[in-house]
């Protein structure tokens, strides 16, 4: 199996998550990915930490059984890895052979991998400007091979993504899916999900913030590629947690306290609920200026946009929030927007878009190109 793939059949999105499992299949309807079906079930999932064999085949139980209840018709799938399981960096390369490139890019990515090698599941693609994706780094496409090959009218440098995941975690990838009985075509990170889902292409830069259950992503993409990403163990059960110890109150009743009240100046009449709130979420507010800082350390062009994903992302008034405390606008990204569904299906799809956003990006990947 390729750790990135690049071919033409239909695939479906699976995003296993640290507290759920989404599923999305579409159709190529003209080019538009059409929503044929989509399901998720809450489960704590952390794919990373199951290190049992039962846990594992606890997990691809579950995939299996939400994909027959979500009548899927086709099994060949594309999954996602966690951003922060995954190392990636751009490097430079003199034009070269295609036969001394992959010696190459092995060589660039022993400066940047924290582990051996050997270890490493290794890929890598050439950038072109406004390209999207992940090609596979062992077959370049026919645009790539002019450039790969020492073209004279080409550039004189090679700008190279190159991406590594630890083979055991590709390995469990694997293995969850050959038990639930789906081919697993293909692997590629979150964050180019999230581009293609919530920016579809779009240039220009971007942060993209996606804040889930217990972990919250940091992404800064530049014409279509992401760049950064940096990772926190911050979340909405960070958020449900402080509520409960700060009104002494189970887990239930905060979690629906923090859907009720949110970033709002409503609270129990103490102020305890906004301030206990505000605390947490100021951990990812210093943590995305400590991006924006990086990033503008290494690039003169400004962050135009931030925009969340994530189940947490709807807590209330969390957008005003963000756009104050960073002076830039900030706003909940649409993942169906690139999508056809029927229009009843809209506010059901809308309730649950920033949940899906790296499960439609995953099955969006075949159908539109950049």
């Amino acid at each position: 199996m390729a750790f990135f793939s690049s071919g033409k059949a239909g695939y479906l999105g699976v995003d296993i998550g640290t507290s759920s499992v989404k599923l999305v299949e579409f159709r190529n309807e003209g080019g538009h990915p059409k929503l044929i079906t989509y399901g998720f079930v809450e489960r704590p999932a952390s794919i990373l930490k199951l290190d049992s064999p039962q846990e594992q085949a606890q997990l691809a139980t579950t995939v299996r059984d939400l994909a027959k209840q979500s009548r899927t018709t086709i099994d060949r799938v594309i999954a996602a890895l966690p951003s922060f399981a995954v190392f990636s960096s751009i490097v430079s390369l003199p034009v070269m052979p295609k036969k001394d490139l992959f010696a190459a890019v092995r060589w660039e990515a022993k400066k940047f991998v924290p582990m051996p090698i050997e270890e490493m599941v290794l890929d890598w693609r050439i950038l072109k400007e406004g390209s999207s994706g992940i090609l596979n780094g062992t077959k370049p496409d026919k645009s790539s091979q002019a450039k790969v090959g020492g073209d004279e009218r080409g550039p004189k440098n090679l700008r190279v993504l190159l991406t590594a995941a630890p083979k055991n975690i590709v390995k469990r990838y694997i293995e969850i899916f050959k038990v639930a009985g789906l081919k697993l075509d293909s692997l590629e990170t979150e964050s180019f999900a999230l581009e293609r889902s919530l920016l579809g292409g779009e240039t220009g830069v971007f942060m993209i913030v996606d804040i889930g259950a217990v972990a919250t992503t940091i992404t800064v993409v530049v014409n279509s590629i992401p760049l950064i990403n940096r990772s926190i163990d911050v979340g909405g059960e960070s958020v449900t947690k402080a509520i409960a110890n700060s009104l002494n109150v189970d887990m239930q009743r905060a979690e629906q306290f923090k859907r009720d009240v949110g970033m709002g100046i409503q609270d129990s009449g103490t102020g305890q609920v906004p301030r206990a709130v505000e605390f947490v979420i100021n951990s990812i507010v210093n943590e995305i200026r400590y991006v924006m800082n990086l990033y503008k350390n290494q690039a003169e062009k400004p962050i135009e946009k931030v925009v969340l994903a994530g189940g947490s992302s709807f807590l209330v008034n969390l957008p005003e929030y963000l756009s104050t405390a960073l002076n830039m606008r900030v706003f909940i990204g649409d993942p169906w927007a690139r999508t056809m569904y029927p229009l009843d299906l809209k506010p059901a799809l809308d309730e649950i878009g920033p949940r899906f956003a790296v499960a439609i990006g995953l099955g969006m990947r075949e159908i539109v190109t950049p």
